[in-house]
């Protein structure tokens, strides 16, 4: 296979997996976060390596902040 070809096949690919992970992402929010979620619990056990673990804590999306009175510290007095 051609060099050149190659290269056109893997940009190609590139980009179409950026497009169904963009449009996974605005389509399906909560599947994503929970697809997240579910990848990155196995990363960040006790006893993994460190990198793995900070692996695992860029896998991981952020934190849900609720307005709820019990739903965490937000300086609400």
């Amino acid at each position: 296979m051609d060099t050149g070809l190659l290269l056109q096949y893997a940009i190609i690919a590139a980009v179409a997996a950026y497009s169904a992970w963009f449009v996974a992402r605005r389509q399906f929010p909560a599947g994503v976060r929970r697809m997240r979620i579910a990848l990155a619990m196995p990363l960040v056990r006790d006893g993994r390596p460190r990198w793995m673990r900070a692996l695992g804590q860029r896998v991981a999306p952020a934190p849900l902040h609720r307005d709820e009175a019990c739903g965490g510290c937000n300086g609400c007095g």
